[in-house]
């Protein structure tokens, strides 16, 4: 057998001094400890940077009493109910495109005054913000440089639960001690998990789980593979302190690309006009209306024009089904248009009853019409 020979002093070891053999298998561990995962974290990091904001917040105004009877004699223009703070924040971004196209989080960038970038190399930018994408939590930035690392993408929908991940960022700040990013290492533990909205607004659907430790300042980071590519973003954590449960969230790499096209366009268009109401079916009225069975949303309005009205629905029909979910009561419709990312020109099956009747009726999402015009 092959082997790497090495002279030492094996007397601790109970034995004359002489000459031990190493296998092969272990000569290569003994001239390099990469592994994939080593050179993924390697093709990836330089790409990485780290970013800082500057914040302007408006909060509630600690002098002005919290009784509303005093509120009501109180003069806003002397007691604000609200006042602005001045603050800072952190958090990562992955660099795309060699001529500084970065994407990070919204909510990393929100109400930012300045943004600052911080690269590996220890180069710092005043970062441009592009373009926001609220209910996706997307924000493309733009510094000015030339022949820069990037980040290749992945393509998430052929992602495996149970695949080796790295995330990849600035957790706690500490990227600004070295100028090196922090990398973490788990599975995909689940792919598609959706969220409703949150109290911002913000939209997680079809997210990635991974159990790869992810914490404050991960934000807005590459979730890579063991391609070195990232298959999704740092986004959201489930946790009970402030630090990682080992159950993090990123936003897939296939919607961050489509994001990215929206935003350099100048954003999508989500004011849409559905022109529809709908209730729940009460007591025998399913009866009267020719149902088989106790269920769906029925029509108690139509907005003349819209694109219900457009498509023929009337009033009295029963939605039993919008696209692919199924409608049992109205608050299931709701929650569908309001935890789904429709925009103007996105078109909707509607499958409704009319007096026992099945048909399918095809909306298209127009625009929200101004005060006074007519369609």
């Amino acid at each position: 057998m092959t082997a790497l020979e090495i002279k030492g002093d094996l007397s601790s070891l109970g034995s004359d001094p002489t000459t031990f053999s190493i296998p092969v298998a272990q000569q290569d561990i003994y001239h390099s400890r990469e592994t994939v995962l080593t050179r993924a974290i390697s093709r990836a990091s330089d790409a990485v940077v780290g970013i800082s904001v500057e914040q302007v917040t408006e909060v509630e105004n600690p002098f002005v009493p919290r009784d509303p009877l005093f509120r009501m004699f109180l003069d806003e223009r002397y007691w604000p109910r609200t006042v602005k703070k001045q603050g800072s924040g952190l958090g990562s971004g992955f660099i795309v495109t060699t001529d500084g196209y970065i994407v990070t989080n919204e909510h990393v960038v929100k109400d930012a005054t300045t943004v600052t970038v911080t690269t590996t190399a220890g180069k710092k930018y005043n970062a441009r913000i592009v373009g926001i994408d609220e209910l996706l939590d997307m924000a493309l930035l733009k510094i000015e440089d030339k022949n820069l690392p990037y980040v290749e993408w992945a393509n998430s929908d052929e992602a495996i639960v149970g695949e080796w991940v790295v995330a990849i960022g600035n957790p706690y700040g500490l990227f600004d001690i070295n100028d090196q990013p922090s990398a973490s290492v788990g599975v995909i533990s689940a792919l598609n998990r959706d969220f409703e909205r949150d109290s911002d607004g913000r939209l997680y659907s079809d997210m990635i789980q991974t159990d790869a430790a992810i914490n404050r300042g991960n934000s807005g980071g590459p979730l890579i593979n063991a391609e070195g590519r990232a298959v999704g973003m740092n986004s959201l954590i489930f946790t009970e302190n402030g630090g990682s449960l080992g159950i993090g969230f990123a936003i897939p790499s296939n919607r961050i690309v489509n994001a990215i096209e929206d935003l350099v366009r100048g954003g999508v268009d989500r004011n849409y006009w559905l022109g529809i109401r709908a209730n729940d079916l009460r007591g025998n009225m399913w009866k009267m209306l020719g149902l088989a069975e106790n269920r769906g949303a029925i029509i108690t309005g139509v907005d003349p024009g819209s694109p219900a009205d457009r498509a023929g629905i009337k009033p009295e029909d029963v939605i039993l089904k919008i696209n692919d979910k199924v409608i049992s009561r109205s608050q299931d419709a709701k929650d569908y248009v309001n935890n789904t990312d429709l925009r103007v020109g996105d078109r909707l099956s509607f499958y409704v009853t009319r007096r026992g009747k099945l048909m399918t009726k095809e909306l298209e999402l127009i625009p929200i019409p101004r005060a006074g015009s007519y369609r």
